[in-house]
């Protein structure tokens, strides 16, 4: 089954979100680079799939600060896709090392 877009962008949560539980979802976005509007669509899928459960801190004044939290089906699923995005990386890789020493090699024969 081929890497989606999508998967990058749910690993890339879930690897925050196991660090920093507690990260703003604009936060979240400017890390990752997204639209706030898109980091919310993933949040949600992501809790309607049951990886991640929203916590409320209830004593902090702050009464819409929240706590993303992995749930343990979301830490087997975050193994998953990281073992599926560095497989995609290494190939990557791999396709980036021969055309490197493509030029190279046609740029030492002019």
């Amino acid at each position: 089954m081929p890497f989606a877009m999508e998967d990058e962008t749910h690993y890339k949560i879930l690897k925050t979100l196991e660090v920093s539980p507690s990260i703003s979802q604009r936060e979240l976005a400017v890390k990752l680079g997204v639209s706030l509007g898109k980091t919310n669509y993933c949040l949600r899928a992501l809790i309607e799939k049951g990886w991640v459960k929203m916590a409320n801190f209830r004593q902090n004044p702050n009464k819409t600060a929240y706590a993303y939290l992995l749930t343990p089906r979301g830490i087997e699923e975050k193994a998953r896709i990281t073992l599926q995005f560095l497989k995609l990386k290494v190939a990557e890789f791999e396709a980036l090392k021969a055309e490197i020493a493509c030029l190279q090699i046609e740029a030492n024969t002019k």
